[in-house]
């Protein structure tokens, strides 16, 4: 016990071992947070996590060896513009659909925490990091699921398709009205690179509890359909 304490005590002070654990750490957590948002194909992935919780722990470290060196810093300063500051990345990733749906909330409440969990590793406090840590990927999992199953609410997703030929267009409408999505709006975006292929925007509604995953798979199964990505 007295050794355990001892390590705990040793890793409280800043040394290159508490430097190099809270900067594993840090990497550790926002690389568990992106994994999951990358996986998901969002806009802050792994490396943008990564980078959000290890930055905010240099902060804290770096207000803590100021404070520590020079005494009479106030060290909560610069935790807190970056608690304030990150809101401009987080803005960065809310998007309005032309289905009038936003989207990205998620995502930007992420690099929230990503950058809040990296301020409690860089001042020190490990296990309210890593208790965060593991909330954070429950909620952002299990209740993924949850939200999906049990919360009964149509919802649009807006697709950027490429289509092998004019035909394969309208076979997609016909097959609309026959299955448990519609489509709301059409959007034509041809260009010359796409030539001779066939581009459009398409805003789709979801039936409550088809999710955007399995959509996003039957479409890639109908003939004809070149590419295609949520955007």
């Amino acid at each position: 016990m007295e050794l355990i304490k001892s390590l705990i005590d040793n890793l409280n002070t800043l040394s290159l071992l508490t430097i190099l654990t809270r900067v594993i750490l840090a990497v550790i957590i926002g690389g568990i947070i992106g994994l999951e948002r990358g996986i998901k194909s969002k806009s802050a992935g792994l490396r943008t996590n990564i980078l959000v919780c290890l930055g905010s722990t240099m902060v804290m470290m770096t207000n803590q060896y100021i404070y520590e060196t020079f005494g009479s810093v106030d060290p909560t300063r610069m935790g807190a513009q970056v608690v304030s500051g990150i809101g401009f990345l987080g803005a960065g990733t809310i998007l309005v659909t032309r289905g009038k749906q936003i989207r990205g909330l998620t995502t930007a409440a992420g690099l929230w925490v990503a950058a809040c969990l990296g301020l409690a590793i860089g001042i020190g406090f490990y296990s309210g990091a890593i208790i965060g840590g593991i909330s954070v990927l429950l909620t952002l999992t299990l209740f993924d699921s949850i939200n999906e199953n049990f919360i009964n609410r149509p919802h649009t997703i807006d697709c950027y398709i490429i289509f092998e030929t004019t035909n394969d267009f309208y076979t997609l409408l016909k097959k609309a009205k026959n299955d448990s999505w519609s489509i709301i709006e059409i959007e034509t975006n041809h260009s010359v690179i796409d030539a001779p292929h066939y581009t459009y925007e398409i805003t789709f509604q979801l039936a409550s509890k088809e999710s955007v995953d399995s959509f996003i798979e039957e479409l890639n199964q109908q003939t004809g359909i070149l590419f295609i990505k949520e955007v």
